[in-house]
């Protein structure tokens, strides 16, 4: 095809894409309106009450006071938003902020973002380009895209391409991994992994282990681990960090997200030196020419760092296990992730129509959950994922297992992949 005639990513996901997930916003099986929130009970704005497992704060700290009471007070004294980038003024909690995250990455330099996607948008260009002190460039870059890893990084490869050649790759697969690291051997290449530590509609990779093998090859990894953080490790650093025995590697760097169960909002990259931070903060796009997160949001990520210090995560963290152990115990590992260290469970469906009808029977049901379509998965399918929190109670957990027993009995029946890819 000539590329007079070469359709762009946007229209061939334009027309793969079918009205399923318009027929779901029209029902309200997802896309609804919120007016009221009582630990997972919600109200919409019909008046209808459910319980949702829909939310991505596994940890439910939007809830909690200090948070509440921390945005209040940063309102009150400097109203909504200082409307400049950092560079120019910057509330007087985004350096607690950054300090406060050192503290909870052992040390290690963090800066803060508005979001997981400007970290992307911002760092990777100069990871790319040679300009972060700590993560040297001396060869052309190859840069490794994982399969599962998240829409915001998949989406940068025509920015990614004028620092090097992308590919994607199975990181679950060591085949996979292992040809990719040996075309860049043979090209004199340097490889960047960019993978998601647990992903948003898949299982959990092996960072570690990655690290190791891109080490080995003198590469680096790049790791979104918006789904891992605050629900393991110490001071709920998240499951990247603490599966590197909560060290930093010398070729790994870590973006992350506030907005999850972090509580707050906004993201951040965690780097090995001051100096990393000091480019960062000067040349990235989305900090240079951006502004800062909204002060009552930055008190209360504040907040919520400075729980993360205490043992209360540690027991929102051993609540959420027992929720979700109960929850595999009670449907016998039948669903995705089953056993595994996400938080996320999920019922994929061979068909959109069946997985349309189950999450309509469970909205009947008094449940919500969130009704996945493509182009967040595969072509054809559907996945109805389950977010949990340390805040559902036992009974709720009791009657979604129920309700799926009751509708598998009804003659529905879901897969139980190993993972799921996401298509671009």
């Amino acid at each position: 095809m000539n590329q007079k005639n070469k359709q762009d990513w946007m229209t061939i996901r334009k027309l793969r894409t079918t009205d399923i997930l318009g027929q779901a916003i029209k029902e309200e099986l997802t896309g609804f309106t919120v007016i009221d929130r009582t630990d997972k009970k919600i109200t919409t704005d019909k008046g209808k009450i459910f319980t949702e497992f829909v939310s991505c704060s596994y940890l439910g700290l939007e809830n909690h006071p200090s948070l509440i009471e921390a945005a209040q007070q940063a309102m009150a004294e400097t109203g909504i938003h200082l409307s400049s980038s950092r560079g120019a003024m910057r509330p007087q909690y985004l350096q607690q902020l950054e300090e406060l995250l050192s503290e909870i990455y052992g040390g290690n330099s963090v800066v803060v973002f508005t979001s997981t996607s400007n970290v992307h948008l911002g760092v990777l260009p100069l990871l790319g380009s040679g300009s972060l002190p700590s993560y040297a460039i001396t060869r052309p870059v190859h840069w490794l895209i994982d399969k599962t890893a998240h829409a915001s990084m998949q989406v940068l490869r025509g920015v990614l391409e004028q620092f090097g050649l992308v590919s994607r790759v199975d990181s679950s697969d060591e085949e996979s991994i292992q040809q990719a690291l040996q075309t860049c051997k043979k090209n004199n290449s340097t490889p960047i992994l960019l993978i998601d530590g647990i992903g948003s509609m898949t299982g959990v990779l092996p960072v570690a282990k990655l690290s190791k093998e891109l080490s080995a090859a003198g590469g680096y990894v790049y790791v979104d681990d918006a789904h891992g953080i605050s629900i393991v490790g110490n001071y709920g650093a998240g499951y990247c960090f603490s599966s590197l025995d909560h060290k930093l590697p010398e070729n790994l760097i870590i973006a992350s997200s506030l907005s999850k169960a972090f509580g707050g909002s906004g993201g951040f990259v965690v780097v090995k030196d001051i100096k990393d931070v000091e480019v960062i903060t000067t040349l990235a796009n989305t900090l240079v020419f951006g502004h800062s997160i909204m002060v009552p949001m930055l008190a209360a990520n504040v907040a919520s760092a400075k729980i993360h210090l205490t043992t209360e995560i540690q027991t929102r963290q051993k609540n959420l296990w027992k929720n979700i152990n109960l929850f595999d115990t009670l449907s016998n590992n039948s669903l995705m992730n089953a056993g595994g260290l996400s938080p996320i469970r999920g019922a994929m469906f061979e068909n959109e129509a069946d997985g349309f009808e189950v999450a309509r029977m469970l909205r009947d049901k008094g449940i919500l959950l969130f009704p996945v379509f493509y182009p967040f998965i595969s072509e054809g399918k559907a996945l109805l994922r389950f977010a949990f929190s340390c805040e559902h109670k036992e009974n709720e957990i009791i009657d979604l297992v129920n309700s799926l027993i009751e509708i598998k009995n009804e003659g529905f029946s879901w897969l139980t992949p190993k993972g799921i890819i996401p298509q671009v």
